[in-house]
């Protein structure tokens, strides 16, 4: 059978036909898939950068639409989710990312973290904790002990909160043994005296120049009658941290007037006004005076120094006047006056107490609370 070539040269301009359209179809079906993709990305792009969180919101769904493998519109989605306060969308998303098989390991990490926060920001902290624990090992374990940190705080689970602080101080994110100190402490108020004092030595142990540990130990010696280890330990604290003498000079005072070591007292507190005068220590000093005239020339010589409506109460207070049928309203009148001034007050958030707090009831910081009443900053 003999071979017509005309066929090929027939074939040769329809094959050619046939795939120029065929590529142009394909071309004109992957540029319709790009437009539509990015077109939405950036479309929510612009929605977020312009804070209009409910259209952004709705351009990622479409984008996510489109292109349903793409893990990077998915954490943006989840982001925007939680953001707005829809934690059970931000978590499906979440959760949908760490179903998929073909996430790698780098974005499942991210997924479990993103996922915790989720549960965080919604109260659901068993939940948090849970998927927090995962991330153990991972990128993210310091920001995950962090914020188990927290949890453990925000539920006062202080034998929790110590192990995961222990953990942290061997990172590289600075120290925690103070806040572990404070944990101690905390565990010891809620225990026995008897399984109290090997928390608060613990404690003394692991930030020696930290006052609350000493300062509670030396209440709890109080309660039990031990008035000499009580003065001791609370010597021991002044000579240590001179800055904390403020916050125990009222117990140091009650204390030297129990053991009888009112002469060692009263120079230590003196030393301590001369350098940083102190209206705690000023009272602590008035209150070891044996003569009522030298504790009220205290209150002037205060006064000489630095103008204080705290001092003139107290100065007051103890002064008789010739109108002493008026001195009583005065005095009251100012006692309602200096009510304000003898507050602490947190560095970090400005919320004020009429007691020395170790952890803000307002911001939760720890050691925020100067050692000086709001009159003295």
């Amino acid at each position: 059978m003999d071979f017509d070539l005309s066929w090929i040269l027939l074939g040769l301009p329809v094959a050619f036909v046939l795939g120029w359209l065929a590529s142009r179809l394909d071309l004109r079906q992957l540029r319709i898939e790009n437009r539509q993709a990015p077109k939405a990305y950036f479309k929510g792009l612009n929605y977020l950068l312009n804070e209009q969180q409910d259209q952004a919101i709705d351009a990622f769904i479409e984008a996510v639409q489109n292109d349903p493998d793409t893990s990077e519109l998915h954490f943006a989605l989840g982001n925007l989710f939680r953001r707005r306060g829809e934690y059970e969308r931000a978590v499906r998303v979440h959760e949908h990312l760490l179903s998929r098989g073909d996430l790698s390991r780098a974005d499942r990490e991210r997924a479990q973290h993103a996922l915790a926060l989720d549960f965080l920001k919604a109260g659901l902290l068993d939940r948090a904790e849970e998927a927090l624990r995962k991330l153990e090992g991972t990128a993210f374990e310091t920001q995950a002990r962090l914020a188990l940190l927290a949890i453990y705080e925000r539920s006062r689970d202080w034998a929790q909160a110590t192990d995961i602080a222990r953990r942290l101080e061997t990172g590289s994110e600075g120290t925690f043994t103070t806040r572990i100190a404070h944990y101690l402490c905390e565990q010891a108020a809620q225990a026995s005296d008897e399984a109290a004092e090997p928390l608060l030595r613990q404690a003394m142990t692991v930030a020696p120049d930290a006052p609350r540990a000493r300062m509670e130990l030396a209440a709890m010696q109080t309660r039990a009658g031990e008035h000499d280890a009580a003065m001791k330990t609370l010597m021991g604290l002044a000579n240590r941290s001179p800055a904390s003498i403020p916050l125990m000079a009222a117990r140091l005072a009650d204390a030297a007037m129990t053991s009888g070591q009112q002469e060692q007292v009263m120079q230590v507190l003196q030393t301590s006004y001369e350098l940083h005068p102190s209206l705690d220590v000023l009272d602590a000093i008035a209150a070891l005076e044996a003569d009522p005239q030298a504790a009220r020339a205290w209150y002037m010589r205060h006064l000489e120094r630095e103008p204080s409506l705290v001092a003139a109460s107290r100065w007051l207070a103890s002064e008789k006047l010739e109108h002493e049928q008026a001195h009583p309203y005065v005095q009251n009148a100012l006692e309602h006056a200096v009510k304000p001034l003898r507050r602490y007050r947190c560095a970090a958030c400005g919320f004020e107490a009429k007691q020395h707090f170790w952890q803000c009831p307002g911001c939760q910081a720890w050691d925020s609370y100067p050692a000086r009443r709001v009159e003295e900053l």
